[in-house]
């Protein structure tokens, strides 16, 4: 791998993913593996060495019990502020998935372009599973990421150019 930070927040994310035994929704694999694909695809273009640690670790407030506040503890504040950018703020109460989805896009469209960059590996790699195995599901979410990239084109253009053309 890398860094001794990334060495970290992997074995973090994979403990944290783990602990809750979640697993990819079409694949049955081990979480982890999603997370390893975002940050090998960060890695691909212009990044730092907390971009691919908040790769590692993007879902980890959203899916399992760790808090934001932990991770800025372990990794620090431009890790954990990362994170933060990367985590959806909507929750279930707020109404029903496009009121929630709105919601979450306002979030990104606020974003630094690091987390914009890491936003992009993350649809680039949801796409090539939703798209294969989820047909019905792959038209709703590929509106949705149309509209995210709308707002996310100040990340990476060579990521972002590939998750405009995933879309087609």
């Amino acid at each position: 791998m890398g860094s001794w930070l990334e060495e970290r927040a992997l074995a973090f994310a994979t403990a944290a993913h783990g602990a809750i035994d979640q697993r990819r929704k079409y694949t049955g694999e081990p979480y982890i593996v999603h997370p390893i694909a975002v940050a090998e695809l960060v890695r691909s273009v212009p990044h730092t060495e907390a971009m691919i640690a908040a790769a590692l670790l993007h879902d980890v407030v959203e899916d399992t019990p760790v808090t934001i506040e932990e991770i800025e503890a372990e990794f620090g504040n431009d890790v954990g502020e990362l994170v933060g950018w990367l985590t959806d703020v909507s929750q279930l109460q707020d109404g029903n998935r496009a009121v929630r989805k709105r919601k979450d896009l306002e979030h990104s469209a606020r974003a630094p372009a690091e987390a914009k960059t890491i936003k992009l590996a993350d649809l680039i790699d949801n796409t090539r599973t939703i798209r294969a195995m989820d047909p019905a599901f792959w038209r709703v979410y590929r509106r949705e990421k149309l509209a995210l990239l709308a707002v996310l084109n100040e990340g990476d253009a060579a990521l972002w150019k590939r998750a405009r053309a995933d879309c087609v």
